[in-house]
């Protein structure tokens, strides 16, 4: 075989154009037999990517004696007839680089791929690497089905070629990089979250698939302590649950062991108290007594000096007091001569005061005079004006008593008016506010009721609809008809919803209930036939049960724990409970509590019950028809879904009821109100008119009476104010003579009055200085005085002091010693021995007083006598499950710590995968769709996953039309063709191929099914793709080609023969070909 170095020559007329390279390389003899691939041209140098396969060699492979391919660093497509061994030049490739032989579809063992006959086989590839090539050399032994490795001719394991290879970022075992022959057709096979995974692998970095894994694990073990939590938070609440049931039996227990050992100790304490109290008040008796002697001699110590003092101050007091008296006689003259001098100056001032003060009030008089008259003049002439117009009112009378009458019976209207409009605002006001309750309550019933129905809605949206189906339609119906039991049930205490869910069936919860067969069959016709609901229905009996009387009374059942009948839990319509009955028999089931479950042994042997719910089990009773034994079975409940919320529908309706009662009435007191203010309005206006007319006539009768009166007035006033004259000038000169002669005896009075003062002052401050000498002397002698007498006295009451004090001493010792030895009998301590540490301990934190001790030991033997009937052993289980609870409670705690943690990886590595990993199938969508739209078609490719938590359910989903007419469909193995997918395929790969990250791809007869028109839009995609600058190596193989196909420069082309005229490898010679070819063609130009 020669080695495919050179461009191929294809046989068609683009091929035949281009020039030959004037150099074919050498040949390289193949031991194929009938088989030969052969590269018809020499290509020159181009650059490689790193891990590019730059040689694949084989012996002994599949039908290969010796093979060697040179492929070229772009696009490699491999062409021969089936059969031939195009499919083998893969096998080689994944068997070479450590690939697993199952992934070809070919066989599971390694030695079916050496040829028939042989014990050995080689497959050989060399790998481009900047830093030199890579040979990597895999020896197959047929007898022994095991592989020897070689890298760069040097022994090696298998592990350490897969490392070699994963490092090129080689992966044969992923589709989007490798595709053989018999994997084409899985690859459409492939589910969304395998199609991610190989695309991951193929060109995503080398960190997004480590991500992704640690995202599966992380999400996998945050699963597993979610579910560990919910587990043990469940035994948890169970155990906390059966704890509480004994909770106030421990309590009560532990509470009167507290009460007991209380007593004992208040009553070992109080005797101790008792000699506390009269021992402290004892030492306070002595420490007083001392302190009360020894102030008894400190005080008679200091009355001494005292003495002395208060002799030598009262001589010194004496001789001042002399001195002082002398001064104030010299003070008493001299200040009667300055008071008698003064009283002369003040009384001169008083006389000028006097003179100018009747001068200004003769000038204020005459003016005010001049004023007066000649405003009274003007007054004069407006009334005599006013007077001259004034009507005649003789005829008046008549016409205000008139408007008096009317203006009486308009107010006396008006009155009963306001009366009436109080009273229908206060009627008003009451029926808004009973408008305002009757609406709150209908708004808090709809809102439970709403709850109940989304509920319903989420549950069973068909039934929600058929409800609302049958409240618009409820005219077509001739009997009642009742909306699903679920929405009719209404509990009468919440927590037992529980037994009536899991008594009744689920599909009677949601069933609606008729009285009339003819009505049902119109409802499912009308809600099953035309609107295609899945509803369910039934017909109540037409003879009621609701009432019916249960078998056994209930108070015959209450010695097992039995509480109630499942009938009396809850309140129904008659034809609901009426059907409950019938066919469930709740009238017949009671309903028990924990202590039934103990008891059930007994109860199922005398009770001969058929069914009975316990707190939190269900038991059904059957009787053996052979043995006529009773044979018992018994379920948890469920927790209760629908039932928990309670809404009275006959109180909603009578409430609708009320509400349009009193929006009746309101509109009725409203109408009222708006007649009787129109009324009051228009008695008011009257009202007013009246009160004008009225006053207006009332002035104009007395106007003209009062103006001659005024006018009469005033002329009298003017004639008074005329004859009071005065002569102003006359009157000023007289004040001012008199002024003048007072000033000139006021000057001589006042220089005499200054001389005396002056001799005053000198004697007031000699005898101020001897009244602060003798103040200070008498001060002195006061204060020792008070503090002789001050103590004397305590000096007598301190020696009588010490005296009771030592008396009540010698008392309080001896009644000390009397309780101590008390004391000490009650705690059985001898008179040498010391308190305990634990009486010490116990008694620091009781009362300390008797009054205190007293009261509550009276307290605590009242409370510890109310404890009667309690259980030691319940205590010590009670303890032992509060231990285990707080062991689980800190296991839950670390559980909750530790998913927290995983929770928060989470977080850090998703966001470092799905981020990158959006943007690539982003890159990934805008190529594949651009290769669909070049073809007439659309594709897309998104990131697809149901729930975004669920990080192994992510996929990537290829959506493609090829079709018009069509919408996007899943790609899926069964929805398109088999050439439909074989294009989605391809070009799925190119776009990878676009995004390159793997050094080469493989695709083998991916066309195989395609029509014309798709193969030739594919091909010419393939070329101008593989061929671009800086992209990774392709293998195309195909057993085919269509004419006229567009080709690259870059492409290299692999024929591979097959026939029983193949030459022997050692005559094989491309040169030789040539040449022939080149003379056939100048001989036969026109062929």
């Amino acid at each position: 075989m020669a080695t495919p170095s050179g461009k191929a020559a294809i046989p068609n007329p683009q091929a035949s154009k281009r020039a030959l390279p004037r150099d074919a390389p050498s040949e390289v003899p193949s031991k194929r037999k009938n088989s030969n691939p052969t590269s018809t041209l020499p290509r020159p140098s181009e650059p490689f990517v790193e891990g590019s396969i730059v040689r694949i060699a084989m012996e002994n492979f599949l039908t290969y004696d010796i093979c060697e391919v040179s492929p070229g660093p772009h696009l490699n497509m491999i062409i021969g007839a089936n059969g031939t061994g195009k499919s083998s030049i893969v096998c080689a490739i994944c068997l070479g680089l450590a690939g697993k032989p199952a992934f070809m579809g070919r066989a599971d063992k390694v030695g079916f791929f050496v040829k028939r006959g042989c014990s050995k086989g080689l497959v050989e590839i060399e790998l481009f690497r900047t830093s030199g090539n890579l040979i990597i050399t895999r020896e197959i032994d047929v007898i022994k089905n095991q592989s020897f490795w070689f890298i760069n001719k040097k022994p090696v394991t298998q592990k350490i070629v897969e490392e070699q290879v994963a490092a090129l970022n080689i992966q044969v075992g992923n589709l989007c990089q490798f595709l053989p022959q018999d994997k084409v057709g899985e690859f459409a096979k492939l589910s969304k979250i395998e199609l991610l995974e190989a695309t991951e692998k193929s060109i995503g970095p080398p960190e997004m698939h480590r991500y992704h894994c640690e995202l599966k694990n992380f999400r996998e073990k945050e699963k597993q302590l979610e579910t560990s939590c919910k587990e043990k938070t469940e035994y948890l609440e169970k155990m906390i649950q059966r704890n509480e049931r004994y909770k106030q039996d421990v309590e009560r227990f532990y509470e009167r062991k507290r009460h007991l050992d209380l007593i004992e100790m208040l009553e070992a304490k109080r005797p101790w108290v008792e000699y506390e109290n009269v021992r402290q008040e004892y030492e306070g008796v002595k420490l007083v007594r001392d302190r009360v002697k020894e102030e008894v001699r400190k005080l008679k110590e200091g009355q001494i000096p005292m003495t002395r003092r208060i002799e030598e101050i009262e001589r010194q007091r004496r001789t001042l007091e002399v001195r002082i008296k002398e001064k104030a006689i010299d003070i008493k003259e001299a200040s009667q001569k300055c008071k008698q001098r003064q009283d002369c100056i003040e009384r001169k001032d008083r006389h000028i005061k006097e003179l100018q003060q009747a001068l200004t009030v003769k000038q204020n008089e005459e003016h005010d005079r001049q004023k007066r008259i000649s405003n009274t003049r003007k007054m004069i002439e407006d009334l005599q004006n006013e007077l001259r117009t004034a009507e005649n009112c003789e005829n008046l009378q008549p016409q205000i008593d008139a408007i008096t009458n009317d203006l009486r019976r308009v107010q006396e209207e008006k009155a009963l008016c306001e009366g009436e409009i109080i009273d229908k605002q206060r009627e008003k006001d009451m029926l808004e506010k009973q408008k305002r309750s009757v609406s709150d309550h209908i708004i808090r019933f709809d809102n439970l009721m709403n709850q109940k129905e989304d509920k319903l809605r989420q549950r069973y949206r068909d039934t929600y609809d058929a409800v609302l189906w049958l409240r618009n339609n409820r005219d077509r119906f001739k009997q009642r008809v009742c909306e699903p039991i679920m929405l009719t049930i209404n509990m009468k205490d919440n927590k037992n919803a529980k037994y009536v869910e899991n008594h009744i069936s689920s599909n009677d919860l949601r069933a609606f209930v008729f009285e009339s067969q003819e009505d049902m069959e119109i409802f499912l016709r009308e809600v099953r036939d035309n609107k295609k609901l899945r509803v369910n229905a039934v017909i109540a009996p037409k003879i009621s049960y609701a009432d019916k009387a249960p078998s056994r009374s209930l108070n015959e059942l209450k010695q097992y724990g039995f509480f109630s009948y499942l009938r009396e839990l809850f309140d129904a319509p008659d034809p609901v409970m009426s059907y409950l009955c019938c066919q469930y028999h709740i009238h017949e089931v009671p309903v028990g509590t924990e202590r039934t479950r103990e008891r059930i042994e007994r109860v199922i042997q005398e009770t001969r019950l058929k069914q009975i719910y316990t707190a939190e089990e269900k038991y059904v009773l059957k009787t053996s028809f052979y043995s006529n034994k009773v044979i018992s079975s018994n379920t948890s409940l469920k927790v209760a879904q629908f039932l928990t919320v309670t809404v009275d529908l006959e109180q909603r309706r009578h409430l609708e009821e009320q509400l349009k009662e009193i929006n009746r009435k309101l509109e009725a007191v409203e109408s009222g109100l708006v007649t009787l203010r129109d009324m009051n309005r228009h008695l008011e206006l009257k009202d007013n008119d009246l009160r004008l007319k009225k006053k207006e006539l009332l002035e104009r009768k007395t106007r003209k009476r009062q103006l001659e009166q005024k006018i009469s007035s005033k002329l009298g006033s003017i004639r008074l104010m005329e004859q009071d004259t005065c002569n102003l000038e006359e009157e000023e000169r007289k004040a001012s003579t008199k002024i003048k002669e007072i000033n000139v005896q006021k000057a001589k009075l006042v220089t005499e009055l200054t001389g005396l003062v002056k001799i005053c002052t000198s004697l007031h401050i000699q005898k101020v200085d001897l009244i602060l000498q003798n103040t200070t002397v008498i001060s002195e002698k006061n204060k020792l005085e008070a503090d002789y007498m001050a103590s004397s006295s305590q000096l007598r009451v301190t020696e009588q002091q010490f005296v009771e004090l030592d008396d009540n001493r010698l008392r309080l010792l001896q009644k000390c010693k009397e309780l101590m030895k008390r004391a000490r009998q009650v705690c059985n301590l001898s008179a040498d021995q010391a308190v305990p540490q634990e009486f010490q301990t116990a008694f620091q934190d009781l009362p300390n007083t008797l009054d205190e001790i007293d009261a509550l030991l009276t307290e605590e033997r009242s409370r510890a006598s109310c404890f009667t009937g309690l259980n030691p052993t319940v205590v010590e289980e009670y303890t032992k499950r509060e231990v285990e609870i707080q062991q689980l409670t800190e296991e839950l705690k670390g559980k909750k710590v530790e998913l927290d943690e995983y929770r928060e990886n989470i977080s850090q590595v998703k966001e470092r995968w799905l981020n990158p990993l959006k943007e690539l199938v982003e890159k990934i969508n805008e190529k594949f769709s651009h290769f669909f739209s070049s073809m007439q078609c659309a594709g897309e490719v998104d990131l697809h996953t149901e729930n975004e938590e669920d990080y192994d359910k992510y996929g990537i989903r290829i959506r493609v039309k090829f079709r018009s007419s069509t919408q996007l469909h899943e790609l899926t193995p069964h929805h398109q063709s088999g050439g439909e997918r074989s294009v989605s395929t391809m070009l799925y790969l190119m776009a990878l191929q676009e995004l390159n990250r793997c050094p080469f791809r493989v695709v083998d007869e991916i066309n195989q099914g395609m029509d014309p028109i798709n193969e030739r839009r594919v091909f010419e995609m393939v070329v101008n793709t593989a061929c671009k600058e800086n992209t990774s190596q392709y293998f195309f193989i195909t057993p085919k080609l269509l004419q006229n196909l567009p080709y690259s420069e870059k492409m290299t082309v692999l024929f591979v023969y097959n026939g029983p005229h193949m030459l022997e490898p050692n005559r094989w010679n491309l040169k030789a070909f040539q040449r022939r070819r080149r003379r056939i063609t100048f001989t036969h130009p026109s062929q």
